[in-house]
């Protein structure tokens, strides 16, 4: 089986969770607030299973929590595209078309110095997110919020 097969049964698996009438009664409920909990703890046990591989050399907690944390994203796009907000194809495209952006020492037709590749990146963000500066506002809040639901989670997994 390919990989697209293998997102796409991943995607029709989500889908059968939240469909309305025979899903999970836990997974259709869920929104992108609900989410949030899952979503951090998720990152943090991606983290774990990094240490885990450097640690022990043992890939197989690492795939597991990439795995759950790829399941956030299904689900959070889900819900998007249930909203008529995006589909999981647009975020895939979103962050592709950006790396190819940020990334012309490797995608353009000419090279350049380290000192280049900072500034270019540097430039082509700001470019990105001309007009939108105010998001950036949200971040200090966010950080806090992802703080406060790390010690949820280490609560909920008995580590308090």
């Amino acid at each position: 089986m390919d990989n697209n097969a293998e997102i796409t049964r991943l995607k029709n698996i989500v889908a059968a969770l939240r469909d309305k009438e025979n899903g999970c009664p836990w997974d259709k409920v869920q929104t992108h607030e609900s989410l949030k909990p899952y979503c951090i703890e998720e990152a943090a046990e991606v983290i774990s299973g990094i240490n885990i591989l450097n640690e022990t050399g043992s890939p197989d907690n690492l795939k597991e929590e990439l795995g759950d944390l790829l399941l956030q994203i299904v689900l959070h796009a889900g819900i998007a595209e249930e909203e008529g907000l995006f589909t999981f194809e647009d975020v895939a495209k979103t962050v592709a078309d950006k790396m190819v952006r940020r990334h012309p020492h490797v995608f353009g037709d000419r090279e350049y110095t380290g000192e280049e590749i900072h500034a270019s990146w540097k430039e082509i963000k700001a470019r990105e997110k001309e007009g939108r500066e105010w998001e950036e506002n949200y971040l200090p809040g966010a950080f806090d919020e992802a703080a406060h639901l790390i010690e949820v989670a280490k609560k909920r997994k008995g580590f308090d």
